[in-house]
């Protein structure tokens, strides 16, 4: 387990969590990563492509606190929780059972996700199958928390990274928020948002270009565990007579400025 250091870090937002889910491609290209389409409904991100996760709840941080104790403080409790949700979030929005530990089958995570969606809690789905989470499967990879004077209620999301190595896996969207999974190289998707194929918001963008710099998981999760994370905050600068929206230059991310007009927003 590790805890990045957000020590500071703003609190007002809405604490969400969500894992960039890697898989080695299938015709020895580049690595490939699982995207989401939201559903147009959803009130953020509605018909953007998105990665797998979603908010945390108060059931996650009752369970953060337990592991931390159980791991002598080695993990915050809050940071415990993000991951828990992200775990939550993936095994519910994908069927995918990452950072979790024991018996695990196709047949037993498609009975788990089920019985997740109805308890709405993890803890009872580890406790009634005998798994246990291994939260060392996920690195802190990101935090982004776009939040400006227009927005007053803004998500506070931690991004992770997993690899699931050959992707010798079937997901499956959860008929709720999404209405699409794919796999994709990271190159793929910014071309596919560019061809006007998928929707992509600021956040998602930056997190591709960056990703679009590693030829494998091993290279993503060596710079991520490289580069502390720290809360990127977007702002609107001007810059040679045109406003920009930019982040953090020493973050990692290659592309740090984007013409505010192009933006896309959720």
């Amino acid at each position: 387990m590790s805890s990045p250091d957000t020590s500071g870090a703003p609190r007002e937002g809405i604490p969400a969590a969500t894992i960039i889910i890697f898989r080695n491609s299938p015709s020895g290209g580049p690595p490939e990563v699982l995207m989401t389409v939201r559903s147009r409904n959803m009130t953020f991100a509605g018909g953007m492509a998105v990665f797998p996760g979603g908010r945390v709840d108060p059931a996650d941080y009752e369970l953060g606190e337990k592991v931390s104790r159980a791991a002598h403080g080695a993990i915050a409790p809050d940071e415990a929780a993000h991951q828990i949700a992200a775990v939550r979030e993936t095994l519910e929005e994908t069927g995918l059972a990452l950072g979790l530990a024991g018996d695990i089958t196709a047949q037993s995570a498609a009975e788990a996700r089920a019985m997740l969606m109805r308890e709405g809690a993890l803890a009872p789905v580890l406790d009634a199958f005998g798994w246990s989470l291994d939260l060392d499967q996920i690195t802190p990879f990101a935090r982004w928390f776009p939040k400006n004077e227009k927005i007053v209620r803004a998500y506070d999301t931690r991004f992770y990274l997993a690899d699931l190595g050959t992707g010798a896996v079937d997901v499956s969207i959860d008929q709720a928020e999404n209405t699409h999974l794919f796999w994709t190289s990271a190159q793929g998707a910014l071309e596919a948002a560019e061809a006007g194929e998928i929707k992509i918001i600021f956040p998602t963008r930056r997190n591709l270009e960056r990703l679009a710099l590693f030829a494998s998981f091993a290279e993503a999760r060596a710079q991520a565990e490289a580069i502390p994370v720290r809360t990127i905050m977007p702002r609107i600068e001007q810059r040679g007579g045109r406003t920009m929206l930019t982040i953090l230059e020493d973050a990692g991310y290659p592309v740090t400025a984007e013409v505010l007009d192009d933006v896309a927003r959720g």
